[in-house]
């Protein structure tokens, strides 16, 4: 008896069926994965190519900057290749350096240059005539300072006491006669008016001597020995000293003392601090031999007490 073949066994043709729909699905699972890989692999295409864009146009973008620091690197390179390294600077260099720099340097003019240019048009000399027992002409020379618009003079009563004629002569060349406005003999203080001012009338400025302290600065400007505007310097010895002149009976008290040198004729002559201010008014000096010359003690009566001469206020 033959047997049936695949195709005629029901078996078989239930199995090739079941088979064939399992096949199907699958070719349709596989299809639609490839859908879904070619979807995926689209939009990695689609990023790929818009990140390659967006690259592009950044490293457009970047190109300028990019060749700017090639081409200082490529400068560095020359530089450092054909320009000869600078020497380290030694301790050597720089004391150089700096000594050059002070040699170089202009000082400040000194206080007593600037001081003296302040109150030099303020200067005026005294030549004050007189007239001795035996009836004979004599003459005295002193200092004063123009103090005011008018052109009154400050200077020492002793200078012009007892004349008969005051001349003054200004710091322009010219001079007039003088007459004694105002005098105060407690405290060696005569006020001047002369009878022609000077083309241009340069008042001292007043300092105020209740500031000054023992080592300050001291410069007398005058006229010793009838040396016309001649200055000295040196410092404040004291304050508040007692001192009477040789040829006096009144005694002086709160007098400035100094060092700076004062000769016949520096009386009545301006005592100036460092700003050229006046802060006296030269007097005398003492001397122990009762010789009239300078061994290093002057006295000047402060410009607070002097000033009330010439009507200015006590400070």
């Amino acid at each position: 008896m033959n047997e049936p073949s695949i195709s005629e066994n029901p078996d078989w043709r239930a199995r090739l069926d079941v088979w064939r729909v399992r096949l199907k699905s699958w070719l349709a699972r596989l299809e639609s994965w490839h859908l879904r890989l070619a979807a995926w692999l689209s939009r990695l295409w689609a990023g790929a190519r818009l990140l390659l864009r967006r690259l592009g146009i950044f490293l457009q973008r970047l190109l300028p900057y990019a060749a700017t620091i090639l081409v200082t690197l490529l400068a560095l390179v020359i530089y450092t290749l054909f320009i000869p390294k600078t020497q380290p600077i030694t301790q050597n260099d720089v004391n150089n350096s700096i000594s050059q720099a002070m040699a170089s340097a202009t000082p400040p003019p000194a206080f007593s240059e600037t001081v003296y240019q302040i109150i030099q048009p303020s200067l005026v000399l005294i030549e004050a005539k007189t007239t001795n027992a035996d009836q004979t002409q004599g003459s005295r020379l002193g200092s004063g300072v123009i103090i005011d618009a008018n052109a009154d003079i400050l200077t020492s009563l002793h200078v012009v006491t007892d004349t008969v004629d005051v001349q003054v002569y200004y710091a322009d060349g010219s001079q007039t006669t003088a007459q004694i406005a105002k005098a105060q003999p407690d405290i060696d203080i005569a006020v001047l008016h002369p009878a022609q001012p000077p083309a241009l009338v340069v008042p001292a400025v007043m300092g105020n001597p209740n500031a000054l302290r023992v080592g300050d600065e001291a410069y007398v400007v005058g006229n010793p020995f009838g040396l016309y505007s001649s200055m000295s310097a040196g410092v404040i010895s004291g304050l508040n000293r007692t001192f009477q002149p040789t040829d006096s009976k009144v005694e002086l008290h709160g007098m400035i003392q100094i060092d700076a040198a004062v000769n016949p004729g520096n009386s009545g002559g301006p005592l100036l601090n460092r700003y050229g201010q006046v802060v006296g008014i030269v007097t005398g000096i003492t001397n122990p031999t009762n010789q009239d010359f300078f061994v290093g003690i002057g006295f000047a009566v402060p410009i607070t007490v002097a000033g009330g001469a010439a009507g200015a206020p006590q400070y």
